[in-house]
């Protein structure tokens, strides 16, 4: 079965700009595109509403999936679009719909101001169980936001690529999110910016703030274990440019701090089988909220 990039829709301006960000995806990975719409079934008495029939509803199901395919043929020619629609919770539809996906792309509404995301219930808990990346993308993203400025200062989508940011914790090291960003970085041709925050242990906390000498050495551990980790990925990925920033303090504040220069912040979730909670750690949550640009999270074990 051959693997594609798929986006859950609903005619959104969040899940439009979803589904031209994962167009994009498609065409540096060479895969088909696939646009899930989910629709919930409505309660038998409202179906009875002459403004929601059940007509209405079919013609609102078809009607969205088929003008949002129609647009990304004619903006990506070669690219292979497909559409499925589907009914039921849409956070369970979509994580059973990409099982098979090699991406899952979801819309979120971006917040005024100082950017970042506002997810919604749906987002985080698609999130959550989704067994492949999920990468959020906020409402009005263009193209020329992951790219540099070009000579003239004007954001352009055919200046190089920002950076790849990849959020990277010594202690919880797993080779997926690591390939996913190095090879995230390499498809862009761009260099790869690996951020690991860091705080020290319980019992250094009290005299760390006045023992200069105590935080030196912490820190110096701290960046020769990373450099240390990501030597054979150096090796494995000779093309990708790495930058390695080891950083005293919440490693969510890092991350978000380098998300405004980047392309794609990769962070990761560790898989639980426990149903209850979010499923989602603290880091990755932060980012999902705050990240000025397209967030990717990467399930690991």
């Amino acid at each position: 079965m051959t693997r594609t990039i798929t986006v859950g829709l609903d005619g959104s301006s969040e899940s439009l700009a979803a589904a031209e960000w994962a167009a994009r995806e498609a065409g540096l990975l060479g895969l088909p595109l696939k646009l899930v719409h989910v629709w919930e079934p409505v309660p038998a008495p409202m179906t009875q509403a002459p403004l929601i029939g059940v007509e209405t509803q079919q013609h609102w199901t078809e009607r969205v999936p088929r003008e949002a395919a129609e647009g990304l043929r004619l903006r990506h020619p070669g690219l292979v679009v497909t559409t499925e629609q589907l009914s039921g919770h849409p956070a369970d539809v979509l994580s059973d719909a990409a099982k098979d996906a090699e991406l899952l792309v979801l819309g979120s509404r971006g917040l005024s101001g100082i950017g970042g995301f506002m997810v919604g219930s749906v987002g985080l808990s698609t999130v959550a169980h989704a067994e492949v990346p999920v990468v959020l993308i906020r409402a009005g993203e263009q193209a020329a936001d992951e790219h540099e400025m070009d000579p003239a200062g004007i954001p352009s989508a055919a200046a190089p690529f920002r950076p790849v940011v990849l959020g990277f914790d010594i202690e919880s090291q797993d080779e997926t999110l690591i390939e996913f960003a190095f090879s995230a970085a390499a498809r862009r041709g761009t260099s790869l910016r690996v951020v690991h925050g860091w705080n020290p242990p319980p019992y250094y906390a009290y005299g760390l703030a006045t023992d200069l000498e105590l935080h030196g050495a912490l820190a110096h551990r701290e960046t020769v274990a990373l450099s240390e980790f990501l030597r054979p990925w150096r090796e494995k990925h000779p093309d990708v440019e790495v930058t390695e920033e080891s950083l005293y303090g919440t490693p969510g504040n890092h991350l978000v701090d380098a998300s405004s220069e980047a392309s794609l912040v990769v962070v990761g979730r560790r898989i639980r089988r426990n149903a209850l909670g979010t499923h989602i750690g603290p880091v990755t949550h932060a980012v999902l909220h705050h990240s000025a640009a397209p967030v990717a999270v990467v399930p690991h074990r």
